[in-house]
């Protein structure tokens, strides 16, 4: 038996599948017209006059545009010869002054420093104080003379891969206002320097890695993040001649925290342990002092000497024990040491761990004064 077919519904059917067709294209197009599937770079807009215009949607100019009167060019002086340039920034302002930050070995040893501001002007400034450990100084200029304030952020709120860019003056004055961007490549690297003016290197630095350009010249200026806000302080001091493509910040929660006593022109009161140190690595050294170490032991700190009246003095430490550990914390060498010592302060008590005689031994030392 035939059935009768419904030429109504099937109408409807081909009407409703037709729409669908439809709408469901046009919502492709307003979708690939207006939700990129890639992270496009740029724009073009087309204006009444015929004219392309190109806008950058990722561009770094309104973070630029946040930070840049604020940032300044340093130039330090010996008499009345120019011997050293570098980059500073307005971190704060009073009702009498404008303070900035720069790096030490920027300042160390100068008569004067001059800036140069973002709009040409040049002024004196005043060295309040500074401190070769934290390789940070604090500088001063009358608050007439500040264009804008930096705005200070942290350096733990961002991410390795994150774009951070850097303002600074490499080279000198012809390329002062300079900006380089990268990303920030590593969080939390140990980088060892020399503090005491030798080449071996004293002193151990927690630092940002960065892929963006650090020059002469860039030192003592900000890191930024996207927003233009600073995370970071730029130190050439930490950059190997022999590396391209690498450069270091100390974050800005270390340059900051002893800001306030810089100021005022007072030192850093660094703790002093009480000791003479040798690398165990430094066979020399260990000659002159005739202490010999077993050779299965490659890494720590040999105490060669100990000051009377010190807190290693009144501690089980003795010469020829070498220091493994500081408050858990492994001990690689002096650098490590005076790292892991230098989160302390005077009157503090730390535990050492050391080896003698080849077991392994605890002792706690209360922390003195380092006369700098």
């Amino acid at each position: 038996m035939n059935k009768k077919v419904n030429t109504q519904d099937n109408s409807k059917t081909l009407f409703i599948t037709l729409f669908s067709f439809v709408m469901g294209g046009l919502i492709m197009v307003l979708i690939l017209k207006y939700v990129p599937l890639f992270n496009n770079q740029t724009e073009s807009v087309v204006e009444t006059k015929g004219k392309n215009v190109v806008y950058e949607k990722n561009s770094l100019a309104a973070a630029i545009d946040n930070v840049y009167d604020a940032v300044v060019m340093v130039k330090s002086y010996k008499g009345n010869e120019e011997y050293s340039t570098g980059t500073g920034f307005v971190y704060k302002k009073d009702d009498k002054n404008g303070y900035l930050v720069t790096n030490q070995h920027v300042v160390s040893g100068c008569d004067g420093v001059k800036l140069v501001l973002s709009n040409d002007e040049e002024i004196d400034a005043k060295i309040l104080g500074g401190d070769e450990y934290l390789d940070i100084a604090i500088l001063s200029i009358p608050k007439d003379k500040v264009l804008k304030v930096a705005t200070i952020s942290s350096s733990e709120k961002v991410a390795v891969g994150d774009t951070v860019f850097t303002v600074g003056s490499p080279m000198g004055y012809d390329y002062r206002g300079s900006v380089t961007s990268g990303i920030l490549s590593g969080k939390d690297r140990m980088v060892s320097l020399s503090v005491s003016g030798t080449t071996s290197e004293d002193w151990v630095m927690k630092v940002l890695q960065i892929d963006a350009a650090i020059n002469p010249g860039n030192s003592g200026g900000p890191l930024l993040n996207i927003n233009g806000e600073v995370i970071g302080v730029n130190s050439m001091k930490l950059v190997q001649d022999e590396i391209e493509g690498m450069g270091f910040a100390i974050p800005i929660e270390i340059a900051m925290a002893h800001v306030s006593e810089l100021e005022q022109g007072k030192k850093i009161e660094w703790p002093m342990l009480g000791i003479s140190m040798v690398n165990v690595s430094d066979a020399t050294a260990l000659y002159r002092y005739n202490i010999r170490i077993d050779d299965n032991i490659t890494e720590g700190v040999v105490v060669a000497d100990i000051s009377a009246g010190s807190g290693a003095a009144k501690s089980d430490l003795k010469a020829g024990d070498i220091i493994t550990k500081l408050n858990g914390e492994k001990v690689k060498d002096t650098a490590y040491l005076r790292y892991e010592l230098y989160k302390n302060k005077p009157g503090d008590s730390i535990e050492i761990t050391y080896i003698r005689n080849g077991k392994e031994h605890t002792t706690k030392v209360t922390l003195t004064k380092l006369n700098n």
